[in-house]
């Protein structure tokens, strides 16, 4: 059996919880993502918050920060890797069942709002998490942590 080897980037945009964050790396580190890129108002290491949460992931996984998410997706369509939002959306593919290229990032939204309109057109697609909640959300640092594993893993 031919295994192949997946490349993940995590776009996190406008994160306001430091803890979240601090998640996000320790996600991206144990599950081997590329690089996080830390958009808009997400706040970055060195940050005693981060890295209480981080656990020192915070120094292994690479990542950059921009305040403006252009610079990042300009990278992704630059280097021709596709970006996809996870986000319920109407026209949203289940995470399970979605055909998902074997280089991709994923955008992750703040954490009240989601991702907003603009953003969401500058995507390849949208995935989802199904879910069987009234809630009908997670998250951001569980559902990235949901989808990071099963994009990496497939």
């Amino acid at each position: 059996m031919i295994s192949v080897m997946r490349e993940l980037h995590l776009i996190a945009h406008d994160i306001r919880s430091r803890e979240n964050v601090g998640s996000l790396f320790r996600t991206a580190d144990s599950l081997g993502v590329k690089k996080l890129w830390l958009t808009g108002y997400t706040p970055a290491p060195p940050d005693a918050k981060i890295s209480k949460v981080a656990l020192g992931a915070e120094k292994n996984v690479p990542f950059e920060t921009h305040l403006d998410i252009a610079v990042a997706l300009n990278y992704f369509k630059e280097e021709q890797i596709p970006v996809y939002a996870l986000e319920i959306t109407p026209d949203a593919q289940d995470l399970k069942s979605a055909v998902l290229p074997d280089t991709m990032a994923l955008l992750l939204g703040t954490e009240t709002t989601g991702i907003p309109p603009s953003l969401l057109a500058e995507c390849e697609g949208a995935v989802k998490i199904q879910q069987q909640g009234m809630k009908e959300s997670l998250n951001v640092s569980v559902a990235a942590g949901i989808a990071s594993w099963s994009i990496l893993n497939r």
